[in-house]
């Protein structure tokens, strides 16, 4: 990574914030300075769910990634990198960007958590009912 210039991308899910930088390279993973087999605690489904966008384009090889994440869960980390690694993609070749979107990587799954609400046990579950 001796060379400065890279493409950046930003992705969000559920509470979790994804910064992506992508340098040319040779296919390294980096997420939070760790090698991201170590930082997924080497489950190979998260691993290739996380590299999905540099497949679908074919450029697996071609760049090095590095990665910021805070917030949330493994799922939505996961999810959030997904779509940061897009969006970075998308910075350095705007062609690639249909190829992205119909694979659905580019979409931001807007489901969160619903806040609880007073007087209740949680978002929507109610007290229990007592006949007597």
């Amino acid at each position: 990574m001796a060379d400065s210039k890279y493409f950046y991308g930003l992705g969000r899910r559920k509470s979790a914030t994804a910064r992506a930088r992508l340098y040319k390279g040779k296919g390294g993973l980096t997420i939070n300075d760790k090698p991201a087999e170590e930082y997924l605690d080497g489950n190979k489904t998260l691993l290739a769910e996380v590299t999905d966008p540099l497949a679908v384009v074919g450029k697996q090889k071609d760049f090095d990634v590095t990665v910021k994440v805070s917030g949330g869960g493994i799922s939505g980390q996961v999810d959030a990198i997904k779509m940061a690694i897009a969006n970075a993609i998308t910075v350095d070749a705007a062609d690639l960007r249909s190829t992205l979107k119909k694979a659905g990587f580019l979409r931001r799954d807007p489901r969160e958590k619903e806040r609880k609400k007073y007087g209740l046990r949680s978002a929507r579950k109610r007290e229990q009912y007592s006949k007597r």
